[in-house]
């Protein structure tokens, strides 16, 4: 391996799915449905395939037409718009202190258990990691108060191997229980992590007997025992570690945002990360986090596109998600007691109620949709009456 500095090619991830289309989205690909609709999608995006849309210049009449995005969240080519859009409506959600960003792992045994029932493991990967947090920080002998968190969940690692993990944002304190005042949290600790990871394992392993229990999780055939013997089950959960990772506060709402815009939409591979490919290998760079530095990978077309397929979601599943305080039920309530107590007013989102148009332009700057004909008028969807040319 060695270290890497820049791409070498324009090569995109579309361009390595096209060209082994055939073989994956044959009946051999063995695809799931969720996984087959992904790599159509990423392999006609921006193509004749998903249409076109046609800008008008508002002064002069001249047209702009561009082929459509697939908007498939996977799509590395589709995220960045939806990132920023999604970024500038939070910013009036979020309260005004410091943010622990915390990081939940799961244990390697598992993982194939994870793989085969993502919908539900997922869920309880969240709904776990969330309550451990609540646990804990509402012990008196750590801060006893009401806190939150918001959750992103990513599956894959620098290698593209299949890593379930959750990246946890939580406020450095909280209400307390009679919302009399607002806790906050050293801003070097927020409890200790050996205890936040038995709180974790705890409560995951509890909902994990109750599937099981319930018969509603697939079991993979060589953990067939493991996951039946309640004994063996133990043994295996409880001798191994459960890593957590709580990293330093950010110190506002502006870094928060920061971190927000580079880990929410993420896909588990972006085009700036491919290097090249020949048809028969890919070459990726990807962080060596053993020590700290950037390399080249290589891996076969093949398994480039079997690391990348397996980190597609079940369709419609939630990867983003609000708990406690900052859960979308609490927003009028316990949000808005939060600001009181620390003496802020909370202000709304300028960008309530504009269109999609609206908000580029906003976001983006008024330049985004001017002529490059006349260089006065605006590029708009379709053509008002008595402007410019007839169409």
């Amino acid at each position: 391996m060695e270290t890497v500095n820049k791409r070498n090619d324009g090569t995109e991830l579309s361009d390595i799915l096209k060209h082994h289309r055939k073989t994956f989205l044959s009946k051999k690909g063995n695809l799931c449905t969720d996984q087959h609709k992904a790599y159509r999608d990423i392999i006609s995006c921006r193509t004749s395939k998903m249409g076109s849309h046609t800008l008008t210049c508002n002064t002069c009449g001249d047209t702009r037409t561009s082929y459509n995005s697939c908007r498939n969240r996977h799509c590395p080519k589709c995220q960045y718009v939806k990132q920023l859009i999604w970024v500038e409506k939070l910013k009036c959600r979020l309260l005004p202190v410091r943010y622990f960003h915390i990081v939940f792992t799961v244990p390697e045994f598992l993982k194939p258990l994870f793989y085969l029932n993502q919908r539900e493991c997922y869920r309880m990967l969240f709904a776990s990691s969330a309550l451990a947090v609540k646990k804990a920080a509402s012990n008196p002998a750590f801060l006893g108060v009401e806190s939150g968190c918001l959750s992103v969940l990513h599956t894959w690692g620098q290698s593209l191997n299949y890593h379930p993990h959750i990246h946890m944002l939580v406020p450095a304190g909280g209400p307390d229980p009679d919302h009399m005042e607002w806790v906050a949290a050293n801003k070097k600790f927020f409890v200790p992590v050996k205890a936040l990871a038995g709180i974790f394992r705890g409560v995951f392993m509890e909902k994990l007997r109750k599937a099981l229990a319930e018969r509603v999780l697939r079991l993979p055939e060589n953990q067939m025992e493991l996951f039946t013997d309640g004994k063996l089950l133990n043994k295996a959960a409880y001798e191994k570690i459960w890593h957590i990772h709580i990293k330093k506060t950010f110190r506002g709402a502006g870094q928060v945002l920061a971190y927000l815009g580079r880990y929410t939409h993420r896909v588990a591979i972006s085009n700036s990360r491919i290097l090249d490919t020949d048809g028969k290998t890919v070459k990726f760079r990807w962080k060596d986090y053993r020590d700290g530095r950037q390399k080249t990978m290589e891996l076969s077309c093949g398994e480039f596109i079997r690391r990348f397929i397996q980190h597609i979601l079940p369709n419609g599943f939630y990867k983003i998600r609000y708990y406690g305080i900052l859960a979308s039920a609490n927003s009028k309530t316990v949000m808005e007691e939060c600001f009181r107590l620390l003496s802020r007013i909370r202000t709304l989102s300028p960008f309530e109620g504009l269109s999609t148009y609206e908000l580029l332009e906003n976001i983006l700057g008024e330049g985004l949709f001017s002529c490059s004909a006349c260089k006065t008028g605006k590029m708009v969807f379709g053509l008002p009456e008595g402007k410019g040319k007839e169409p």
